[in-house]
């Protein structure tokens, strides 16, 4: 299972880097292509479909949980009936988001607002039918991703997830050429969440010889499960809020136009986000089996501050290259009239740092049944960033949704959080942050050659810019190998790089 979890996260990095490297070339393109106007509006309504996976009401997201128990206590059949309770539920999950699709269809002049043409609410009709029926796909698979996340099966996963990077842009730059549009975009998404479907029902039932019991299905479990879910449900709200309502006000009180500039300092963001699931996500059967084998709290602190320094590593390199580089490569990579994404991505990347190294306690949270105050709490600071985001929009365009944005998760994220780990939890809070900050010496040789290169250097190019991001790469890896890591994140990084090495081979 070790060897899974180190190929998970080096397979998943892989991904990474491929969609990287194919959105440097593929996004520029695609941006040109649509234009700022519809850019905008596919990021509209992806802003407003992306409302309905709150359908799914945190069921996914507790499946492991449940698992654990069952399998700790070597019960097979308890494990089917388990999974013939997630079937149930989740096609009746998509049964639901069609209903609620069709209602949004008919009513998109109501939902969208008055800013957009008739051709745009045409068009924002035909992209919202089609995120439907891809959101509706993507409930099914999980009722069998999930299974499959419970034996650890990440490499099957990211090869998966490397895949479907790989097909994305080169089904799309054609359809893009033809003249289809965002229409042409959300097409191909559509088709690859179903070929990701079909694959993961043939490997979970054929491969892992996973059962669906629909026989005998007890309320009782249905409402242990409903309860545990609920406040993972308030938690999606929450993220969808945070993410999502910034794109949705700046379309109705400004235009697509604004929400084309978000969007691409989100897409940053977004990306960001997913380099730190990398690590936390395939230690989330490990943290479920120690709760439910009742392991000391030190065993679980332990590992949250190792997965958190690692993060810490990872994601100091990014966000600050992301401030020392990021201006000339927004400018170089978007194109003109995308200034503003640079200030947007700083105030989303900087502050969502923090709950990034920390993400692994919210699985923690789960397995011990303790989330509900976190989320009690964070929808509160949530309704409250709306307010905030709509009276700063009419202050600072959209820097001002971002800064709401920032606000809300500095004081949920970071102060409320830090407090509930080290007081409720029992997660040896101080001690994680000891471990942090014996890390920022090793920042100070990349942070001061940034800052000289900020101030010496004009980025007219793309090869001057790629060849200083590399220079401050190198010398921010030497100087954390040499001033920061540790024996355990030092030995991880040649478990990792020989594993890379092997996968190449």
């Amino acid at each position: 299972m070790k060897s899974e979890r180190v190929s998970g996260v080096v397979l998943t990095y892989i991904s990474q880097a491929i969609k990287l490297l194919t959105g440097l070339v593929y996004t520029p393109v695609m941006l040109r292509l649509l234009g700022q106007s519809e850019y905008g509006l596919y990021q509209l309504v992806y802003s407003f479909v992306s409302y309905l996976s709150l359908l799914s009401m945190g069921f996914g997201s507790s499946y492991m949980r449940f698992y654990a128990q069952y399998k700790a206590k070597d019960d097979e059949e308890g494990i089917k009936k388990l999974n013939g309770m997630y079937l149930v539920i989740f096609l009746t999950i998509s049964f639901v988001c069609v209903i609620c699709g069709i209602f949004m269809f008919k009513n998109a002049r109501i939902i969208f607002g008055d800013k957009l043409t008739e051709d745009e609410l045409a068009k924002a009709r035909t992209l919202l039918v089609l995120m439907v029926i891809n959101l509706a796909l993507t409930f099914i698979t999980s009722v069998f991703s999930g299974p499959i996340t419970a034996h650890e099966k990440f490499t099957f996963q990211r090869i998966v997830l490397i895949v479907h990077n790989i097909l994305n842009p080169f089904l799309v730059l054609p359809l893009l050429l033809m003249g289809y549009g965002s229409v042409g975009m959300v097409a191909v998404t559509t088709f690859l969440t179903f070929l990701a479907l079909v694959v993961n029902v043939y490997y979970a039932i054929n491969k892992l010889k996973i059962g669906f019991s629909l026989h005998g299905l007890k309320f009782a479990l249905f409402r242990d499960m409903f309860i545990f879910t609920f406040f993972i449900f308030l938690n999606n709200i929450i993220d969808q809020i945070n993410w999502s309502v910034d794109k949705y006000l700046l379309g109705r009180m400004i235009g697509t136009t604004a929400v084309a500039i978000y969007g691409v300092g989100g897409q940053i963001n977004s990306m960001y986000m997913e380099f730190s699931l990398a690590i936390s996500g395939v230690f989330v059967p490990k943290i479920n089996r120690l709760v439910a084998n009742n392991e000391k709290e030190d065993a679980i602190s332990e590992i949250f501050t190792k997965v958190g320094r690692i993060q810490f590593i990872i994601l100091s390199l990014v966000v600050s290259g992301f401030i020392f580089f990021g201006r000339p490569f927004i400018r170089i990579w978007a194109g003109n009239g995308y200034d503003q994404a640079y200030t947007v991505g700083l105030l989303l990347i900087i502050p969502v740092t923090v709950p990034l190294i920390q993400n692994l306690g919210i699985e923690i949270q789960r397995a011990k049944n303790m989330h509900k105050t976190r989320s009690l709490v964070y929808l509160g600071i949530a309704v409250a960033n709306i307010g905030l985001s709509i009276f700063l929009i009419r202050i600072l365009n959209v820097t001002g949704a971002a800064l709401g944005t920032a606000l809300a998760i500095i004081a949920g994220n970071i102060v409320f959080m830090n407090w509930y780990y080290d007081k409720r939890i029992g997660i040896n809070i101080k001690y994680f942050w000891k471990q942090i900050f014996d890390l920022t010496p090793a920042l100070i040789a990349p942070v001061l050659i940034g800052i000289l290169s900020t101030v010496l250097l004009d980025y007219t190019s793309v090869w001057k810019l790629f060849v200083a991001i590399v220079i401050y790469t190198c010398v921010f890896c030497l100087s954390m190998w040499m001033f920061g890591m540790n024996n355990y994140e030092k030995s991880f990084a040649l478990r990792f790089i020989d594993k890379v090495r092997r996968t190449k081979k």
